[in-house]
Order: C-alpha cells, then sequence, then structure tokens
C-alpha cells in the first residue's frame, strides 16, 4: 500500500543534501496522516529487515493495493525482534523503508511496478551501503553517520513523483525554478542522541527517470516493461541508481563539493549497483558521458524558458492526474491550422489526452461527416478513435447534437421562411450559398467558393439544385452560410441579414469570409450544455478550447475556457486564458499546459 501526499509533508528534516541549502522543517504530517501498516520480513546475516508498506492515506481513506501486500487495520507498532538463542550475537538492526506515491501522481501499472521494484531492491541496497561505511577511507564523506550499530532502527522514506511536484520543492526550497531527477533531505541530528536513526528522505521523479530512458535512445514503449529478468530494463536501472544516488547523499557524499567528492561518490555508486548485480553506470558517470556527448545534464535539467515552464511534455501525461473529464474543442480555427489540417503535435496530445481517459468531444459548425473524414486522415477515426458514428458530439453548432452510442438526442431547424428569402437573395445577388441537412450541402449553383468548402474545409460535395422549390423540398435544413470576401461578409451581408432575420433567426461567424444563418435561440454552446445534461457531466468537469465568436458562449460555460490568440477580441474577452495560435499547436500546448 503506498501513501499520498496532498503537499511534501514528509519526515521533519534539519538539513537537505543534493545540492540543497540549509531548510525550514516541513509539517511533521507525514506519521500522522499514517491510519496502518504492514511488515514483511527479509532475512540477512546481520539485519532482521521490516519493510513497511503504508496501506492507508488518512486524507482520501481508501486503500491502494501494491504487488500483493496485505493491509491490516492497526496502529503505528514496532517490529518485534526475534529472540536470539546466542546472548553475544549482535542486535539486529531494524530498517524501516516508507514508499508513497504524490497525490497528483496517477494509479498508473508502470509506477506501481517502480513501487515495487524498489521495495524488492531497497533494503538490500542499504544494507551494503551501511556495511561500506565501516572502516571506510572516504576523505570527502561527512561522517556524522559512521556507524549504524549503534542504534536499534533505521527509517528512511522514499517519495515518488513526477517533474511538476520536484520542480516546485526545488522553486520552494532551493530558489531554482526547474526539475531534478531526486532530491536527497536529511532528517538525522547528530547531537540528538536517540535510538533510532531517522535517515530523511529521498524524492524522485519518476517522469524525469523515463524521459533519461529515452535520451539513451530507447522510446517509452521499448522501456517500460518493468520487472523483466533481473530487471535490465534502461527505465529500471535508470530508476534505481537515482534512488542510490540519493542514499548516498544521505549518507555524507556530495559530488558537488570537489572534484575528489565526485570521484568517490562515483566509485560508491559503482559498487553498490554492481553488487545488486545492476549492469551499468551510476548517476554522476552517466551524467558527465551525457554532458561530453550530447551536451545533456543527465542529473539535473537545465530550466526551459519561461513560455514552457508549466508545460507537460509530450509523453509525460501519463504522470499526472486529469484535471478534467471532459475536453470540448472547436474545430476551424482551433483543431486545425490554417491549412485546415491537424499537425502531428496536436494528434498526438489528442490520443495521449485520450490514453489517459480525458473524452475529446468535437464542438463544431461542421457537419459530423466532416469531422469524421478530416480524423480518418491521421488515424484518430473509429471505434478507439476520437470521433466516430457512435461517439458524442456537437454539430453544426449546436444544431445536431449526438450523445451516448451516437444517437441523435437533439436536432434544430431553420425556419423554412428564412430558407426561402436566403435562397432568393443568393440567385439574385449571385453570392453562394450553402444549406446543411444533417450530413448533406446543397446549393442552387456552381462556384469556386462552393468548392471549397469541399476541397478544404471537408464537409460533403455540395449538391446543386435546380431551383429553390427543389432545394427546399430535399430535406430539413438546419443551417444556411453565405461564401464571400471577409471584406463583403462584415461590411454588407452580416448588417443586413441581422436586420433581416431579427426575431426569427440569428446571424453567427465562426471564420471571417462566411456568414451563418442559425434558428432562433441555438447555439454551440447550448448544444453543449444539452450534452452535458445527457451525460450527466457538470460544466466543472469540463475544458474548452476555441477561437470564433460563435465558441464565446461554450468557454465561457467551461470550467476552463482556453481561446487560440488566432481567435475575435469578443471571444478572448470571455475566455479564463488566451493560448498559442493554430497554427502554433494551440490545442495541443493547451493540453499540455492546463488539462492534467
Amino acid at each position: 500500500m503506498l501513501l499520498r501526499f496532498s503537499r511534501p509533508a514528509l519526515h521533519t528534516m534539519e538539513r537537505a543534501v543534493t545540492c540543497i541549502t540549509q531548510l525550514p522543517h516541513f509539517s511533521p504530517a507525514f506519521n500522522s496522516a499514517i491510519s496502518s501498516r504492514v511488515s514483511l520480513f527479509l532475512k540477512s546475516p546481520r539485519f532482521g529487515f521490516s519493510f513497511h508498506a503504508l496501506t492507508q492515506c488518512r486524507t482520501e481513506g481508501r486503500h491502494r493495493l501494491v504487488a500483493g501486500v496485505r493491509s491490516e487495520s492497526k496502529e503505528y507498532r514496532k517490529v518485534r525482534r526475534r529472540a536470539s538463542k546466542n546472548k553475544e550475537k549482535e542486535k539486529e538492526l531494524q530498517l524501516r523503508v516508507e514508499i508513497c506515491l504524490e497525490e497528483d501522481l496517477p494509479d498508473d501499472p508502470e509506477i506501481l511496478s517502480i513501487a515495487e521494484l524498489l521495495r524488492l531492491n531497497v533494503p538490500m541496497a542499504m544494507k551494503l551501503a551501511f556495511d561500506g561505511l565501516k572502516g571506510s577511507g572516504y576523505k570527502t564523506r561527512d561522517s556524522a553517520i559512521s556507524d549504524v550499530g549503534g542504534f536499534d532502527s533505521v527509517e528512511l522514506s522514499i517519495l515518488l513523483c513526477n517533474d511538476e511536484f520536484i520542480r516546485k520543492l526545488n522553486k520552494e526550497w532551493r530558489d531554482e525554478d526547474h526539475a531534478t531527477d531526486v532530491l536527497s533531505m536529511s532528517s538525522h541530528i547528530p547531537e540528538l542522541k536517540i535510538p533510532i536513526l531517522m535517515l530523511g528522505d529521498i524524492v524522485i521523479s519518476v517522469e524525469t527517470a523515463a524521459r533519461q530512458a529515452e535520451e539513451r535512445g530507447h522510446t517509452l514503449l521499448d522501456e517500460i516493461r518493468i520487472l523483466m529478468h533481473k530487471w535490465k530494463v534502461i527505465w529500471s536501472f535508470i530508476l534505481f541508481s537515482v534512488w542510490v544516488h540519493g542514499l548516498l547523499h544521505l549518507l555524507g557524499f556530495d559530488h558537488e563539493i570537489s572534484e575528489e567528492a565526485e570521484v568517490e561518490m562515483e566509485r560508491e555508486e559503482e559498487i553498490l549497483l554492481k553488487s545488486l548485480d545492476w549492469k551499468g553506470k551510476g548517476l554522476i558517470k552517466s551524467a558527465c558521458d551525457a554532458e561530453t556527448n550530447s551536451n545533456l545534464n543527465f542529473h539535473q535539467n537545465s530550466s526551459d524558458d519561461e513560455l514552457s515552464k508549466d508545460r507537460k511534455k509530450e509523453g509525460s501525461l501519463r504522470f499526472y492526474k486529469p484535471k478534467f473529464r471532459y475536453i470540448f474543442c472547436d474545430m476551424d480555427g482551433t483543431l486545425l491550422n490554417s491549412k485546415s489540417q491537424i499537425s502531428s503535435t496536436t494528434v498526438n496530445a489528442l490520443r495521449e489526452a485520450s490514453s489517459r481517459g480525458v473524452k475529446i468531444v468535437i464542438a463544431t459548425g461542421k457537419a459530423r461527416p466532416a469531422v469524421i473524414d478530416i480524423f480518418k486522415m491521421v488515424d484518430l477515426a473509429g471505434k478507439d478513435g476520437i470521433v466516430s458514428e457512435f461517439s458524442p458530439g456537437v454539430f453544426l453548432q449546436g444544431l445536431l447534437v449526438y450523445g451516448r452510442q451516437g444517437q441523435e438526442i437533439f436536432r434544430s431547424n431553420l425556419d423554412p421562411n428564412v430558407c426561402k428569402e436566403a435562397c432568393l437573395y443568393s440567385l439574385e445577388s449571385k453570392v453562394p450559398l450553402i444549406a446543411f441537412c444533417e450530413g448533406r450541402c446543397l446549393t442552387l449553383f456552381h462556384d469556386p467558393l462552393v468548392d471549397s468548402l469541399h476541397t478544404i474545409y471537408h464537409e460533403p460535395k455540395a449538391e446543386v439544385m435546380p431551383s429553390v422549390q427543389h432545394l427546399l423540398a430535399s430535406a430539413e435544413i438546419q443551417k444556411m452560410i453565405f461564401l464571400d470576401t471577409a471584406e463583403k461578409v462584415a461590411e454588407t451581408l452580416r448588417p443586413y441579414w441581422s436586420d433581416a432575420t431579427k426575431g426569427r433567426a440569428t446571424v453567427v461567424q465562426a471564420v471571417p469570409d462566411m456568414l451563418e444563418i442559425v434558428p432562433l435561440g441555438t447555439s454551440k454552446g447550448n448544444g453543449v450544455k444539452v450534452l452535458l445534461d445527457h451525460l450527466g457531466v457538470t460544466a466543472k468537469e469540463i475544458m474548452a478550447i476555441g477561437d470564433g465568436e460563435n465558441d464565446m458562449e461554450m468557454l465561457d460555460l467551461a470550467s476552463l475556457g482556453i481561446a487560440l490568440s488566432n481567435g475575435s477580441e469578443k471571444t478572448k474577452a470571455v475566455a479564463n486564458v488566451i493560448g498559442l495560435s493554430n497554427d502554433e499547436d494551440g490545442v495541443a500546448d493547451a493540453i499540455y499546459r492546463y488539462a492534467f
């Protein structure tokens, strides 16, 4: 079982090692959060190990199983020593190790496998490290801890976290705003004569460990096969070498004080890892090699620029919990760039967010067939994709809404009289007009702008009707779109039709060179509300991304509304956040920055 932290409530600590200056004490809430423990005993010639796995988090009140450890509903208890048949036999030293997960780290099988990896290896590694202290000739090691034999027990906590958490620790306690792979924080006070050696806390970013595995030329997909024979997977090795590195800091080693200290700590790292049958270089040696070969700092990541500090890295969302259940996203000008394409970066972000359980829902002025065709081009359509005929969505500016299993749950049609007037205006003024009828597009004459709606925007190819009467009789019409230059739309079409449809319909714009006429009282935002009610989801559970005036109500409704920088000024005014533009992968940036 694992304890989860909502804040860095570790052991009370006097000093921090691993490049950390003197720190104030953390709140000693660590022990108060524990409601039950389990003890597992490992036999050793010198140590009577007791590995303590925390079984319950007081704040969450629920259990989290790890590697089949059974929980017992008991308060903290001391571990009994085995009776010694030989009175002169050296007393046993009880080793208490607490492995914890930071609260925002998800219950991911890979992360739980890491915890199991540590459970299996930490006790023996600590024994070897302690044995190495006796009679050691290291000149640079702080000798405050010289012989653990004088203590009845040794306590150590290991906290697994993501980059965001460890970066906050660095910022708060070291005034360095970047993530590191490990922080070691000593709790040992030599002047305090007690039988317990409170060794301290080791904080490890599993996100950095995974990234370092990739920097060694291995993909995450290949790396995360935890617990293979002898744990020879690179990520596992890196994770464990990070822990060994942190342990040595707690035992008085510090590679940053001098070259000689670096050599001594590097040698001890190699000894410990080889003793445990781990094949590979220690953290210090790996950092030196990485800096020499690729100018990468393996032990401490260089800080990103100000723009990317709060942005999760691609491939790292599995180390974070989602902040929202649903992301509602517009298409034109938002998900699609100026070439009406979904970029590869955005595709990866959508796929990664979806794999973490976040539902991506499209809310657009487009027809559903057009959206499906666009997603087919990037292999995100179908049953296991983002959009299909069986997924929920808001289409045609909220005039057609599909719910569970893709079933229609709402439809609104345009006033037939408004449709007739628009058709007659189109013929008389020679302004191209498209009538949207669910999955069909109808028009009265051929025009390059009509063709562009299909070739550029991927809408269904328009069918040319022989007359206004034929068009109106062909199908129910949900909305109509006039196509012209942005200037003519703004100066002529919008003023005229705003006045002509007053009290009967509404005019909206998604892009500058199109004017849409939709039923009165309907909007994309209203369609989103209908779908939320159908799904039983509250507005607090959604994030919305858009750019046009037709997205304003949706952005205002969502818990977090993000307007892309290429959007209209009115839209940006109601948004909580202004994101990057659609040509800068604004949707991907919003997902990596705000959704987790």
